[in-house]
């Protein structure tokens, strides 16, 4: 008995301890660690803990954030939504609607592909307007797609007079929201701020359609004058247009 005392004594203290880690290790084997991340989460969880509260505060503040973009969103197409259907019944009622559904970085001022194609009734030689005047013409057609060639494209040419002083010319695109109006002779009634539509002698837009405003003018390029044209309708941002029935004189 003395000698199990004395050994009890000198090793008692180890064995209790061996037997706890492999206690530990036994839980931890069978509950694959789960209990470790239970206690974290009890040590953190708790109200009083300062980083949890920021945390949740980082988080409503950005939920917060994120509704309220997407409102500004809402409220934006609203409105649009609401110029376009004022325009549209402002209209004949041949007119067809279409959102942009495709428009590539590479060909932004070129051409926009819309929703609405051969099953709606869409042609090509059809126009195309927005909000502001004169968008483009449809250049190719699908069932369920459109492909329209902006006024803005280098090769787009567009038989225009200035409304005015009705001198004849036409207009060229390049690329940007201002475009380039070459007079068929000299001219001395244009100054900057003249409204310019398409003319009755084009042969593929209807006569009348607003298509800009006069920026500059230069009478001394040769062999006849050329201004630039701000386009008014706003070919950087569009999201609808509206197609015209038209049937194109070639």
């Amino acid at each position: 008995m003395f000698r199990v005392n004395r050994w009890w004594e000198r090793y008692g203290l180890k064995v209790i301890l061996t037997i706890f880690v492999l206690s530990i290790g036994w839980v931890l084997r069978q509950t694959q660690g789960s209990i470790i991340s239970e206690i974290y989460y009890f040590i953190f969880s708790s109200p009083n803990s300062q980083p949890r509260q920021e945390s949740l505060e980082l988080l409503t503040n950005a939920r917060i954030l994120e509704l309220e973009i997407q409102l500004a969103e809402l409220k934006s197409q609203n409105q649009k939504l609401q110029e376009l259907v004022g325009y549209v019944e402002s209209l004949d009622e041949t007119t067809i609607a279409a959102p942009i559904i495709g428009r590539s970085p590479d060909s932004w001022w070129q051409q926009v592909t819309i929703g609405a194609g051969s099953s709606d009734g869409i042609k090509e030689g059809y126009v195309a307007t927005g909000i502001g005047g004169l968008v483009g013409r449809i250049v190719n057609v699908t069932p369920n797609t459109s492909r329209v060639l902006l006024i803005s494209d280098a090769n787009s040419r567009i038989g225009s007079t200035i409304s005015r002083s009705n001198y004849l010319g036409f207009i060229q695109g390049e690329g940007t929201k201002m475009a380039v109006m070459r007079f068929f002779e000299k001219v001395s009634d244009v100054k900057p701020g003249d409204t310019v539509t398409t003319s009755s002698v084009s042969r593929l837009f209807p006569a009348g359609l607003p298509i800009g405003k006069i920026k500059s003018i230069d009478l001394n390029k040769s062999p006849a004058p050329e201004a630039i044209v701000e386009l008014t309708a706003p070919l950087n941002n569009l999201e609808w247009v509206v197609i015209h029935p038209f049937e194109p004189q070639f």
